[in-house]
């Protein structure tokens, strides 16, 4: 099948490469659209309490309102202002301005819209008053602004990475040409990104994070695949100067190697299906199609683009077995048992903040600073700090608010630890709200001891518990109950790539272990610097004192991913040099030496990539940037350099290992020619 596909495209270029403009005009054209689609919602499924108590008050729902906050300027300028929005078609209601009790120098006011697009009429009349600070945000102006966010965060990462990317594929490939390829690949696979997820907000929500991580996906996988292919097309001009054969043989070597990374990405990202989230399901679905694009783009439109225009790039200078990183090899083979204790105590040191992990659902901190929504929470804090108090715990009790049983109710939740009051809300002759106020926010475990108790208290009628902090409480046990689930696929699935790719049965087992290392680690700075605090200030941030409840899950599987993909990168190589009789300990630092220079670059290239979503305003891209900079930088270094040869020194020529079946299997399904060495007890 991998045969045919490239063959065609190496046959006819011209009509494949008239297809991806197809492919680009069409992202480009509509799927930006996506941009005015974005929301924020997460959901810990349509089946946890949480979700069916929002259900059951959904058709309940307030109407959507702003909120502002007005620093200085006098009581009737205010006064007056609100007569003309209280005028404005589109809006229901304005509730009177509230001095500050704590300052004196601000007012608080509300205004409830029947139609969201009164809300940018509202706000303008509000700045209009005289010597006065107006902060407006909420509802549909809150909405606006994370959808602006994310694409300016898009446009700013960009803006800054791809004259950096541009700059270092000059210098790998010393020519235009050969360093715009992967730029192209790179640029086809986020015109892909945005149509698949226009496609997606057809049909449901599309998280405001998941521009950003499907984007920052694109360019990094078609960079990376696009230079592995590129670096292989150069070797093989270096022995045959014939493009079409050279192209064919890359196909063939690189291309399948190729394949095999996409197929480990697209599956570590097909664990977040397992999840009932509609978030990270639609993120999982959404990443495996941007890597098919990614994929498909680099076996077809690349091998098309070569055939045209190979013959402009300069083939590559011969290779030979030594060099720095068959040194380093060599060196971490005289002491693979120190090796490997100490590299791998460093990681799990570096990890060991993971273990005081906190999720949250986040609040405006995560913003910009100079965000309408941060700073209105900035004003609240500052004038009425009651205000940003935790949102309450709502219990929507299935009876009327006269019923006597509805009091006791209301009286056991009132005597539950963590809360501090509770107050009635009527909703219907047969629904009533108890809204429970916790004393501490949603992340503690004081507040979520209280979920727990206020669930398991008795009423005669039907009690559903939602609200923040019940959302977080159910979100955490679906993480919890589904994460060995969405652990088994990735791992079953990866060993069993890995060994349709090796015919190993232990360099798979090695490959979950040492990735594992490499993620824990990421994980474990990302704790440290967004939730504790420290460095938080070299990312415009500050500790939260917890991470948002999406980063960890999306950060270990697209890491993972990652990781499994230089695994492949790597074993093809070491792979080919075991398979020509290179005995075991000189095939792997040959393999490293053979990929030394590729591996670093496409590494270096991805750092910057995800680096330029650091700068962005969003604190969970933020922490997804940093974690992925870390993982693809330990797994290139720490990993290829110190793991990789020590644990492959140790188990010698057991790398190949496989029962007899497993090696008949792999016989069969292997597409070399070559057969591997005998293997020796």
């Amino acid at each position: 099948m991998l045969t045919s596909v490239t063959g065609f495209a190496i046959r006819r270029p011209r009509l494949v490469i008239a297809a991806w403009v197809l492919v680009l005009v069409a992202g480009f054209g509509i799927g930006v659209g996506v941009f005015g689609r974005l929301t924020g919602d997460i959901s810990a499924g349509s089946g946890s309490e949480s979700a069916r108590a929002d259900a059951r008050l959904g058709g309940v729902a307030e109407d959507p309102a702003i909120t502002a906050v007005v620093e200085g300027g006098s009581r009737s300028a205010v006064d007056a202002a609100v007569t003309d929005i209280r005028a404005l078609p589109g809006v229901a209601e304005v509730s009177p301005p509230q001095p500050s009790t704590e300052t004196g120098e601000a007012f608080v006011l509300r205004v409830t819209l029947r139609d969201d697009s009164a809300a940018e009429a509202a706000a303008a009349r509000l700045a209009q008053i005289t010597a006065a600070r107006v902060t407006v945000a909420g509802g549909p102006l809150t909405e606006d602004e994370y959808g602006t966010q994310a694409e300016k965060d898009v446009q700013r990462a960009e803006l800054l990475t791809t004259p950096v990317v541009l700059v270092l594929l000059l210098l790998i490939f010393g020519g235009l040409l050969a360093a715009g390829l992967p730029l192209l690949i790179a640029v086809v696979g986020v015109a892909g990104a945005f149509g698949i997820l226009y496609g997606f907000s057809e049909v449901t929500d599309v998280s405001v994070y998941s521009i950003q991580v499907v984007t920052m996906m694109a360019v990094g996988l078609g960079v990376d695949y696009a230079l592995l292919v590129v670096n292989r097309f150069r070797e093989e001009r270096s022995v045959d100067p014939d493009v079409p054969g050279a192209v064919a043989r890359t196909a063939a070597s690189a291309g399948r190697t190729v394949l095999f990374a996409g197929l480990t990405v697209a599956l570590a990202l097909a664990g977040l299906t397992v999840f009932p989230d509609p978030f990270l399901r639609s993120m999982g679905l959404a990443g495996m199609a941007v890597v098919v694009v990614d994929l498909l783009a680099a076996l077809t439109l690349l091998p098309a683009m070569l055939v045209l225009f190979g013959r402009r790039i300069k083939p590559a200078a011969p290779s030979s077995g030594g060099g720095f990183f068959a040194r380093v090899a060599h060196g971490v083979q005289r002491r693979p048992v120190v090796t490997l204790l100490v590299t791998s105590a460093a990681l799990v040191f570096v990890a060991l903040p993971a273990l005081d992990l906190r999720l949250g659902l986040g609040d405006p901190r995560m913003l910009p600073s100079d965000s309408a929504t941060r700073q209105l929470y900035e004003a609240l804090e500052t004038h009425y700090p009651q205000g940003n108090a935790p949102d309450p715990i709502e219990a929507a009790a299935a009876v009327g608010a006269d019923d006597p049983d509805l009091a006791a109710l209301r009286d056991r939740i009132a005597g539950v630890d963590g809360v501090s009051r509770v107050e009635v809300v009527p909703v219907g002759t047969d629904l009533t709200l108890l809204e429970a106020y916790p004393v501490e926010p949603p992340t503690s475990d004081r507040t979520k001891e209280a979920v727990e108790e206020i669930r398991t208290l008795p009423a005669r009628f039907d009690v559903l518990v939602g609200g923040d902090a019940a959302m977080l409480v159910d979100y955490e046990a679906m993480l919890v109950s589904r994460a060995p689930w969405a652990a088994g696929v990735v791992v079953l699935g990866t060993m069993v790539l890995l060994f349709a790719f090796t015919g190993s049965v232990l360099l798979p087992l090695k490959a979950v272990l040492t990735n594992a290392l490499s993620i824990g680690a990421a994980l474990g700075a990302v704790v440290w610097v967004f939730q504790q605090g420290h460095l938080a200030g070299l990312f415009a941030t500050e500790g939260l004192g917890y991470v948002n409840l999406t980063v960890p899950v999306l950060v270990a599987a697209i890491a993972f991913g990652l990781s499994v993909d230089y695994e492949v990168f790597l074993l093809s190589r070491i792979r080919e040099r075991w398979l020509a009789g290179v005995p075991a300990d000189r095939a792997v630092a040959e393999g490293i030496q053979r990929t030394g220079r590729i591996i670093t670059s496409a590494a270096l290239l991805l750092v910057v990539v995800f680096a330029g979503f650091i700068t962005g305003g969003f604190v969970p891209i933020k922490g997804i940037g940093l974690g992925l900079v870390l993982a693809v930088a330990i797994d290139a270094t720490v990993v290829r350099m110190l793991l990789v040869p020590a644990t492959m020194t140790l188990l010698n020529r057991y790398n190949w290992w496989a029962p007899a079946p497993l090696r008949k299997l792999h016989g069969r399904i292997e597409v070399s020619e070559e057969r591997e060495p005998a293997l020796v007890g």
